[in-house]
Parts: structure tokens; C-alpha cells; sequence
């Protein structure tokens, strides 16, 4: 299951024909949003928002596609004494969970 939801992300992503991002919010605050035409004239549209502060980031996604589908990714990372570490879930339309996470050493 996870290479699929992989995959259908990804598809997405190189579709995109439209993109508008909003200018940084107080706090570290961003937000987002799009929406393209992929192949055989089917839509999708994208919106998310994140916060960063005091080394710490998180952010949430939404991408709507074909057929009423829709995935959801809920990440965060930060940043202390040198050691990273980042983490996400994403949701797909059948409410199946692909949890992600990793963590690198900074030198």
C-alpha cells in the first residue's frame, strides 16, 4: 500500500498546472494551494499549511483527485543539539495509514 499512495502522489504532483502560495503568516505560519488537469481532462486541487518556531515545523495537506478521492499528509520535524528528525502520515481514500519517519545527524 505504501508505494501505491507513493505513487498516486506523485502523479499529482507532476500535473500541476496551477500554483499560488500566500505570503509567510505571523509566527513562522505558511499556507498553500493549487489544482491542475492531468490526463484525460480529470481535476485535483491541493491546499496545506504548516508553522515553524523554535526549530520545530509542522504542516498538513489535502489533495482532492478524480472520482471524490482525497489523501491527507500530517507531518513535523525539528532540529535540537545537532540530531534531526522528521515524521509524517498520510491518509488515503480508504483511510488506510502510511506512517513515515526518519532521522539524520547534522555536521
Amino acid at each position: 500500500m505504501t508505494r501505491n499512495l507513493a505513487a498516486t502522489f506523485g502523479l499529482f504532483a507532476l500535473t500541476a498546472t496551477t500554483f499560488s502560495a500566500a505570503p509567510a503568516l505571523a509566527d513562522g505560519a505558511w499556507s498553500r494551494s493549487g489544482g491542475g488537469t492531468g490526463p484525460y481532462g480529470r481535476t485535483w486541487s491541493s491546499s496545506g499549511s504548516g508553522q515553524c518556531a523554535g526549530g520545530s515545523c509542522s504542516s498538513n495537506q489535502q489533495v482532492s483527485g478524480p472520482n471524490g478521492n482525497s489523501w491527507t499528509r500530517s507531518g513535523s520535524g525539528s532540529c535540537a543539539g545537532g540530531t534531526c528528525s522528521r515524521s509524517a502520515t498520510v491518509t488515503g481514500p480508504s483511510g488506510r495509514t502510511v506512517n513515515r519517519s526518519a532521522s539524520w545527524r547534522r555536521y
